[in-house]
């Protein structure tokens, strides 16, 4: 059987039209081998590898996003889909404007909605110096990763354009405990691939100068994630 090392060196050779079939002598066949049969020569390699790293039956997936989102510092709070617009209305007390994006779920927004002042639509599309007066904003989520405590956005309906959330210092993220994957490679599989995404790990932060950490620089210094279910 062949090494590894020769599986790479035939596929380079393959590449620059100097290949010989895979296990085979060059000087006793004479014939290179074609790219189709490299690359079928390397899809029958056996993969027996692990594909993923949690196993929904045996882990609480979403206690894990849970534990690994509240690493990044973000706050984290777990409610019953029946208390979610009270807790919607607990999290953003204290926020004066809010931005509300195109497709979120009216139901979020019950227990605030009698104060319109506060809530701020992007239609038409708001200015960057405009977005820069709102102090923050709701929206939801395209998937979660557990593994790693991400949120990701597609921008699709009740997440509104990037800068939305790029700019006010404050997001509220609404995450349903099914839109929680395992891992990256389950969340990839949920995703539209043609479709922008954005991923949050916790606060906006970064520690570039002198290692001293600084939050809110890339965007959102605070972070809130509600998980519904």
């Amino acid at each position: 059987m062949n090494t590894a090392r020769e599986e790479i060196l035939d596929r380079i050779r393959a590449a620059t039209g100097a290949a010989t079939a895979t296990g085979a002598d060059p000087a006793s066949t004479g014939r290179a081998a074609t790219p189709a049969q490299v690359d079928a020569a390397y899809a029958a390699l056996p993969r027996t590898y692990r594909r993923t790293h949690h196993d929904p039956a045996s882990t609480d997936i979403v206690a894990l996003f849970a534990e690994r989102a509240a690493d990044y510092r973000a706050v984290v709070e777990r409610v019953p889909a029946a208390e979610l617009s009270a807790a919607v209305a607990a999290a953003l007390t204290g926020i004066p404007r809010f931005l509300v994006p195109d497709g979120l779920p009216p139901a979020w927004l019950a227990d605030v909605s009698a104060d319109e002042a506060r809530i701020v639509r992007d239609d038409p599309s708001l200015s960057a110096r405009e977005l820069d007066t709102v102090a923050g904003v709701v929206t939801g989520c395209a998937v979660a990763i557990a593994e790693t405590g991400t949120i990701v956005l597609d921008h699709g309906p009740g997440q509104g354009r990037r800068a939305l959330t790029l700019v006010p210092d404050f997001h509220l993220v609404v995450v349903r405990a099914d839109q929680v994957a395992a891992d990256l490679p389950d969340a990839l599989a949920r995703l539209d691939p043609v479709r922008p995404q954005t991923l949050i790990s916790g606060p906006s932060a970064t520690s570039d100068i002198e290692l001293i950490r600084v939050e809110g620089v890339h965007g959102p210094r605070n972070l809130h994630i509600l998980i519904v279910g």
